[in-house]
């Protein structure tokens, strides 16, 4: 009869030392596969610089693909406002009508008979002229001055030549009751460029606020990988001194096997960690156009401005600096010339044109310039709406809605424009607080942990102690990195909505003069 006990006991102790040799060959099989996985990595031809934050921030502002649209787009907005401002000054323009040949029939009525004949028209024409135009944004109206000469070559019936000169024709056109585009262009463009300037310099922060996020990825990533391999070698040691321990029967067998258990799940947190990481390095290598055999080693600085931000101030410097308050009042200006628009083509409109002038024809060239005859052209055209069915009404009555809509919005805006920057501004005066609480507590567990080592290479603390302090540790530390990317995140969010450098105290600017003359 077999005896229960033994043989529960022989099967315990077999199972035991077969789940230890598993272990153990597993973990070693497991370290090798580390080992060649690093190794083959490294075998790529990788170029290693170091970046501080802000070299990132340099960086990405000089040469990423976003800074890049920023640019551009200011400078299409740039040109646009050039062009306004051309608008707003005399135009010199020449225009010319050469070898105007014509060799038809023309159908002509008899202003005698009244008789329908083709008349045979064999002839040639060349003409000339310079001309000078200035919108007036006062009125609306255009003014020019002009300059013609003009010269026909009759073939038939008989050759002839003859010149019509006009020296000097001073014309006025003034439109009545009409909607005076440039009177609203002088108030809404100057608006629009003063918008896209600030854009561009929030742009340029926004471009910062992308170099801090994969930054502190980059580095949070990193630090990550780290641990897992400081973790995986430390285990690794502490699973040998404990196999040793075990022969001494200081430690059991359940603590040697979450040792095993531990130094595997560290080695798959080093490849999900090494793959975290490339992920991040590649993102940040493509803000900076770096290429992809750069890799990156950020580096940590643990300097942070002493600075606690006062509401009133910050929403000062926001409003007077920030695109915010300009894209509200653009947009209830062009509301407001809307409703101009639409009243102005309710009504009757009327157009009134005035022209003085001097011309002379003669069939020789310098004759054409003699004895000059007076010209004066005076006229005005009127359009009334006699009904409409309402039309010219209803449409005026949309443009005052949407007026009145453009100014409830705005005012909207500006009160979640007040709320986001209160927000931001706790949170920044928090987050130093946060910051050096998280400092405190990374170099608390630091300690504990190394205490912790010390303490089970002596026998003093159990397995699950050690595995503890570990992981506080790990913890602490990605907090820690955490808040202070917590805190530039603050801090440079702060800075694209005030436009203002908070530590330095000055405005933030860009060199526009430069970028034009590129």
């Amino acid at each position: 009869m077999i005896n229960n006990d033994k043989y529960g006991f022989a099967c315990r102790a077999v199972s035991t030392v077969a789940l230890l040799l598993s272990g153990w060959l597993s973990a070693s099989a497991q370290e090798s596969a580390v080992v060649d996985t690093r190794g083959a990595s490294m075998s790529e031809p990788l170029l290693t610089v170091s970046y501080t934050l802000e070299e990132t921030i340099a960086a990405a502002q000089d040469q990423s693909v976003d800074a890049m649209i920023a640019k551009y787009t200011f400078l299409a907005a740039y040109w646009e406002f050039k062009s306004f401002r051309a608008s707003l000054l005399p135009s010199l323009n020449v225009t010319a009508n050469l070898a105007q040949f014509d060799r038809s029939l023309r159908l002509l009525q008899n202003s005698e008979t009244g008789d329908m004949n083709y008349i045979s028209n064999y002839n040639l024409q060349n003409s000339i002229g310079l001309n000078i135009q200035q919108n007036i944004s006062f009125t609306g109206g255009t003014l020019s001055l002009n300059s013609d000469l003009s010269r026909l070559d009759q073939f038939r019936p008989s050759h002839s030549n003859t010149y019509y000169s006009q020296p000097v024709t001073l014309s006025y056109t003034q439109p009545l009751f009409a909607y005076n585009r440039f009177k609203w262009d002088k108030k809404i463009e100057p608006q629009k460029y003063e918008y896209a300037k600030r854009c561009y310099i929030e742009s340029m922060e926004g471009v910062t606020a992308s170099a801090v996020e994969l930054f502190f990825g980059l580095l949070l990533q990193k630090t990550k990988y780290d641990i897992a391999c400081k973790n995986y070698e430390n285990t690794r040691v502490l699973s040998s001194v404990a196999r040793e321990r075990l022969k001494l029967g200081t430690v059991t067998q359940d603590e040697v096997l979450q040792l095993e258990l531990r130094m595997l799940n560290d080695s798959l947190s080093i490849n999900t960690g090494k793959t975290a990481l490339r992920e991040s390095q590649l993102a940040f290598n493509s803000l900076l156009r770096l290429r992809e055999n750069v890799d990156v080693d950020p580096v940590l600085d643990t300097d942070i401005p002493n600075l606690m931000l006062d509401y009133r101030e910050v929403i000062d410097r926001a409003v007077h600096n920030s695109s915010f308050t300009l894209e509200n009042e653009i947009a209830v200006l062009q509301a407001e010339a809307e409703v101009a628009r639409a009243k102005a083509q309710r009504g009757a409109s009327a157009t009134l044109s005035a022209r003085f002038g001097l011309s002379q024809s003669s069939d020789v060239f310098s004759n054409a310039y003699k004895g000059l005859l007076d010209q004066e052209v005076v006229g005005l055209s009127i359009s009334f709406p006699i009904f409409d069915w309402g039309m010219g009404r209803g449409r005026v009555k949309m443009a005052e809605a949407r007026s009145e809509l453009a100014r409830t919005e705005a005012e909207q805006k500006e009160n979640d424009f007040r709320r986001e920057i209160f927000t931001l501004t706790e949170q920044f005066n928090n987050q130093r607080s946060q910051f050096e609480v998280a400092l405190k507590a990374r170099q608390i567990a630091d300690r504990r942990y190394e205490i912790a080592m010390s303490n089970f290479r002596r026998g003093t603390v159990s397995v699950t102690d050690m595995n503890t302090a570990q992981s506080e540790r790990d913890q602490a530390t990605e907090a820690f990195i955490s808040a202070l990317a917590d805190y530039w995140k603050y801090y440079y969010s702060l800075r694209r909505k005030t436009l203002y450098d908070l530590a330095s105290g000055y405005d933030i600017g860009a060199e526009f003069d430069k970028m034009m003359q590129k």
